[in-house]
């Protein structure tokens, strides 16, 4: 399916490159149906600008649409948030009708009608019947390790030989070589402090495999999100971010091995989900779709995703910091 098309508002002049759409399905997720009576299952709720939201369904799977007739881009960031919560809701509530849903980015958009998205299912059936399959009763979760009071250099130096002998050559040098010791040294520190993440990272990924089918290190630092406000971490160190697919009922050991990793002073784990599987969903085939495209795999795992977890409406599950 192609790449998101989009105008620079939606509010404004139309677009040369705009995409035309006399109808069509905006689609938040596929979900699995128990009833051999699709007919029978009826899901109803409001969706992105006040849609209602409905269930298309093809032999046990469903897709959750609302009618529409234009992709949504606004420059008003504030409204683009609305609709980005909005689309995590009812993906959220779709979620807890039928068990795992497979997640769709925001503004995916199908041409056509109800028909359309049925022949869709059809000739992707096979995939997507395995997909959630697969997926049934999993969830991600995410964790971030922060260091509430990061080690200072001469602490730092206490660890390591190495920074040690610098700091010494350093107090003796003068002011030249002292210059270029200090630049020595700096590096070194910073060597040593990326290797005592990667140890903890390392660690902490092998723990958690235990009690996940997949884990995924995330960068360091997310990219900025709508609404961000980061001030009050400007004197912490992010040690590591990681996000697991992980059984339902796994949830209550991967606390345990994060409390026991919380435990260290100092260490602060920031513990969310369960959230719908958007860095485990798959990219699926072709189509004549417009907007964002495809169940929501992001670039390793996490940055490229228009929507972010910051952006999500709390979750029905469970929210954990420890």
């Amino acid at each position: 399916m192609p790449d998101n098309e989009t105008p620079t508002d939606a509010d404004g002049p139309p677009d040369d490159d705009r995409p035309q759409i006399d109808e069509g399905r905006y689609i938040y997720c596929l979900v699995s149906i128990s009833d051999d009576d699709d007919e029978a299952v009826d899901f109803e709720t409001t969706g992105v600008e006040g849609e209602p939201v409905s269930l298309v369904t093809v032999d046990g799977i469903g897709a959750v649409v609302h009618e529409c007739d234009d992709i949504y881009d606004s420059a008003d960031i504030t409204r683009i948030r609305r609709w980005l919560v909005r689309h995590q809701s009812v993906v959220d509530e779709a979620g807890q009708a039928f068990g795992t849903p497979l997640p769709f980015q925001f503004d995916t958009i199908l041409r056509g009608d109800d028909e359309v998205v049925r022949e869709w299912i059809r000739s992707e059936f096979e995939t997507l019947e395995t997909v959630l399959d697969s997926l049934a009763a999993h969830w991600e979760y995410r964790v971030e390790v922060v260091r509430t009071d990061p080690i200072d250099d001469s602490t730092l130096a206490e660890l390591d030989d190495e920074l040690s002998a610098l700091r010494d050559r350093i107090d003796e040098a003068g002011d030249g070589a002292g210059f270029l010791l200090e630049k020595q040294y700096e590096s070194r520190a910073k060597e040593v402090r990326a290797n005592k993440r990667t140890i903890l990272a390392d660690d902490l990924r092998d723990r958690l495999s235990d009690h996940a089918r997949e884990v995924h290190e995330l960068e360091r630092t997310p990219t900025a999100t709508l609404g961000d406000d980061t001030g009050d971490d400007d004197d912490k160190e992010t040690l590591c971010r990681l996000t697991l697919l992980a059984h339902e009922d796994e949830e209550s050991a991967i606390g345990t091995v994060l409390d026991d990793v919380a435990a260290e002073e100092g260490i602060e784990v920031r513990f969310t989900g369960p959230w719908p599987p958007y860095t485990f969903a798959p990219e699926l085939g072709d189509g004549d779709a417009d907007g964002g495209a495809r169940a929501d795999g992001p670039e390793d795992g996490d940055e490229t995703r228009t929507e972010t977890e910051d952006d999500h409406t709390p979750n029905p599950h469970s929210t954990h910091d420890r």
